[in-house]
């Protein structure tokens, strides 16, 4: 721990110890890279000394500070989650970070978190805080329960990630990275890019630009697989009938393990580059765990869509067979179809009669942006089309299933013992339409799971399907 800290304060101040060894160069005092570092390393130290933690009959309680004393106190009974993680330094001196999860939204500094412990004592720690979950095991004469493996990572996954916008962030963030130090600067101003203009100006600016979004997605698609097999290789999802395990990652190791009596379904994402090549992810919807909070609820990552719901039905057992992914859902009616087609395509006409104008009054419009704007309107009326064709739901006995979306569809399955309130409301053009948007409130994954669009004479009886009596008559 006297060694991860450190390191780890080094990192997070690694721009200041940066500023400071330019300016200690270049007016000849080394001193002061040496003081601030010496600063870093006596912080991380008395962290160190600073940090404690117990474990009582009632709550878990953390005491940190170095310059403002903090005691966190977390109610075991509020336990809901509990996630283990392991960095490349970690591993090699044998240490986890232990974190739990209460549902609630805290702040970076109000996470309960222990860093860096003994590896080997973090299983026992972890079935010590999560004990008041019902076991078999717990009552006597019964045997201890089997964790039975229900998914395994498989290398041919990894032709999955290229399908996302992952590798463009993380180059995004590399070039935002190289300016912000003056790097990028220096190199604009090279002699590789200078030639690279020449070039350029011979060849043509439309070359120009295909080279480079063909060179772009080529990297793109290798940071992404790169990061992809870092963070989901070896993983494994058990299930021992109480308990979810779900253990990922090749350098930095990440175990997470959720309670099943709090699981109230699942969320199938598949984004359109995704959907394209089979693929999606699977999400479960655990109260508690805040989705929204990016909070450990991934149960598979990008992977064949089959294996996805295959997931799902096993994840939701008996259940799952009725929020079978592969069912049919209901349209929402005409409405609805001319609200997609009409909000993907307007604005693309409104571009358009912008540029009509534009050149009415004498503004040159090259003949690239007029096939740009007719491939743009073309786009759009697609979006429309698939919109509405990833549009429904469907009420199953117990279940509450909703889907909606193109460039990322979802499909949300929620248990509706888990849905505590509901709300149906209309925009003034929903009310032109004559349709509304039926919102159900849950205290699991993202709070709120909405069907859209649904024609307003279905709102309420949809509402009474699933949570009967809340879907009662209106009276003044």
């Amino acid at each position: 721990m006297l060694l991860v800290h450190p390191v780890t304060e080094a990192v997070k101040v690694l721009p200041i110890l940066l500023v400071s060894f330019v300016v200690g160069t270049q007016s000849g005092n080394h001193l002061w890279g040496l003081g601030v570092l010496v600063l870093v390393l006596v912080f991380a130290v008395l962290r160190w000394f600073t940090t404690s933690y117990r474990i009582g009959p009632v709550h878990v309680q953390l005491r940190s500070g170095v310059f403002q004393k903090k005691l966190l106190s977390v109610p075991r009974s509020r336990i809901r989650s509990v996630d283990i993680e392991a960095g490349v330094l970690h591993r090699i001196l044998g240490l986890s970070i232990l974190r739990i999860g209460t549902g609630q939204q805290a702040d970076q500094g109000e996470r309960f978190e222990l860093n860096a412990l003994d590896a080997t004592a973090v299983p026992e720690l972890r079935e010590l805080l999560l004990q008041r979950v019902t076991r078999a095991a717990d009552i006597p004469g019964t045997p201890p329960p089997v964790e039975t493996e229900i998914a395994h990572w498989r290398t041919s996954w990894v032709r999955y990630a290229p399908f996302s916008f992952t590798g463009v962030v993380t180059i995004a963030a590399a070039v935002g990275v190289l300016f912000q130090y003056g790097l990028g600067e220096r190199l604009a101003d090279s002699t590789v890019i200078s030639q690279g203009i020449d070039s350029a100006e011979r060849l043509g600016i439309a070359v120009v630009i295909i080279f480079g979004l063909v060179l772009l997605l080529i990297v793109a698609s290798l940071f992404a697989c790169a990061r992809y097999l870092i963070a989901y290789g070896n993983l494994t999802v058990t299930d021992d009938g109480t308990r979810l395990h779900v253990a990922h990652g090749l350098l930095r190791t990440r175990s997470t393990t959720l309670d099943r009596n709090r699981l109230r379904g699942t969320s199938l994402s598949e984004p359109l580059l995704l959907r394209v090549a089979k693929g999606a992810r699977l999400d479960a919807i655990m109260t508690g765990v805040s989705a929204e909070k990016k909070e450990s609820s991934l149960l598979l990552p990008q992977a064949p869509a089959d294996e996805a719901r295959r997931m799902m039905t096993v994840v939701l057992g008996e259940a799952g067979m009725h929020a079978d992914a592969r069912k049919p859902l209901q349209s929402h009616g005409p409405a609805a179809r001319q609200r997609r087609y009409v909000r993907a395509v307007v604005p693309v006409l409104v571009l358009a009669a912008g540029l009509g104008v534009a050149r009415a009054f004498g503004a040159p419009i090259p003949p690239l942006v007029w096939a740009t704007t007719m491939l743009l309107l073309i786009g759009a009326v697609l979006v429309g089309w698939d919109r509405y064709r990833s549009l429904g739901h469907a009420v199953l006995p117990g279940w509450l299933i909703t889907q909606h979306g193109s460039l990322d569809r979802k499909r949300h399955s929620v248990e509706a013992a888990g849905i505590i309130g509901w709300t149906v409301r209309q925009t003034f053009f929903q009310r032109r339409a004559g349709v509304a948007t039926i919102v159900a409130a849950t205290p699991a994954g993202v709070g709120h799971y909405e069907i859209l669009d649904i024609p307003i004479e279905q709102a309420w009886a949809l509402v009474e399907g699933v949570t009967p009596g809340a879907g009662d008559i209106w009276a003044r």
